[in-house]
């Protein structure tokens, strides 16, 4: 507990002058008592409860008089609570390869899980928002206090082709921008072309160009970053539109952390995901009934899983951006990675004032200091 203004401690010392009081003048009634000759008699006259009632008032008044100084002071508690500002930004991968079934039952739904056990274990006021990413980035859920429009965002989750992993930082940092003044949207920003002149797109294999950005990012947070942060999961490589380590600049300039989350292994696993998870396009890649994810029937995409998380670009991106990066080969690793994100998200000490708390309790004791001396006053 602190104290608003401590200088007013020092009223404490009133109750104990008046207690100090109190036991003078009875010491000295003793003094100017009368000399009975049988004491025996006297003490058959006067109730035995009616020695300790009578400093029952005192008690009271005193007690009420260290409560009232302690109001004075104006006392206080801390708690931690997420900064008001405070929102993070999920960003999850929604591409194809999250059918893969390196990881029981398969990737999608594993991601599916955590997520939704990481909204639900935020403190309360925090807004969370969700970007979806493959071959395009969209903002899904908005950011916002209300948990219910994120878990069925996250229970509807459909797969596409390609992996826009810088286009999602973008949006997300574009999400940001609508509830923190503080970070600027960024808007359209051009995006690369390959020799014919179309989008860059490289959906399962083949080598992806080179990502290093043209110019030097200046060291993130030389002012401090902001209390957002971006939550980002993915099991691939990019392969569409601006690279991540472009889209590292964007976010060095808005001060905005990312946390990165590379999930899948090194296995070769076939890809399989129910109807709900592959948006009712069983055909995509001429999939043919068979194992899958759990939840309806599943169907198997043809081919195997050649995606891997491209880990040393997240971790460079986590490190520019002042964010940590975090892998995960299976569903526990996953739960503990998302378990702990929440310690890395900026509080702050809010302070409750317990004044009026304390006034109001020592009024009750002045007030019950009154009552007493009245019921038990020896005067009629």
């Amino acid at each position: 507990m602190s104290f608003a203004w401590a200088f007013l401690l020092p009223l404490l010392v009133v109750p104990l002058a008046v207690l100090g009081v109190y036991a003078w003048s009875l010491r000295r009634r003793r003094k100017q008592a009368i000399t009975y000759s049988s004491v025996a008699l006297l003490r058959s006259v006067i109730p035995a409860r009616s020695r300790w009632r009578r400093h029952v008032p005192a008690g009271l008044l005193a007690a009420a008089l260290a409560v009232l100084a302690i109001a004075s002071a104006r006392p206080q508690v801390s708690r931690n609570v997420p900064i008001a500002r405070t929102s993070i930004i999920l960003a999850l991968d929604v591409s194809r390869s999250m059918c893969a079934t390196d990881v029981d039952p398969n990737r999608l739904s594993v991601e599916q899980k955590a997520a939704k056990d990481f909204v639900n274990n935020q403190v309360s006021g925090t807004r969370m928002g969700l970007i979806i990413f493959s071959g395009t980035a969209q903002l899904a859920v908005a950011p916002t206090n209300d948990r219910a429009p994120l878990r069925e965002a996250i229970d509807n989750l459909t797969t596409a082709n390609g992996t826009a992993i810088g286009a999602a930082m973008l949006k997300s940092l574009d999400a940001l921008s609508t509830v923190n003044t503080d970070v600027k949207p960024v808007g359209d920003v051009p995006t690369p072309f390959d020799s014919s002149g179309n989008d860059f797109f490289n959906p399962f294999g083949g080598d992806v160009p080179d990502t290093t950005p043209t110019t030097e990012t200046a060291p993130p947070g030389q002012h401090g970053y902001v209390p957002d942060i971006v939550v980002l999961l993915t099991d691939g490589a990019n392969n569409r539109g601006i690279a991540p380590l472009d889209a590292v600049p964007y976010a060095v300039d808005r001060r905005v952390r990312f946390y990165t989350i590379g999930f899948g292994t090194a296995q070769i696993a076939p890809l399989g995901c129910t109807s709900a998870q592959l948006g009712g396009d069983e055909g995509a890649f001429g999939g043919a009934f068979g194992p899958g994810g759990a939840g309806g029937p599943s169907f198997a995409i043809r081919g195997r899983s050649p995606l891997r998380a491209d880990l040393p670009t997240l971790k460079e991106v986590s490190d520019r951006t002042g964010g940590k990066a975090y892998t995960a080969e299976d569903a526990g690793q996953l739960q503990k990675v998302f378990s702990g994100l929440p310690r890395d998200v900026t509080v702050q000490k809010k302070k409750d004032e317990l004044t009026a708390s304390f006034a109001f309790v020592g009024a009750l004791l002045a007030l019950a200091a009154i009552a007493a001396s009245i019921r038990w006053s020896p005067y009629p």
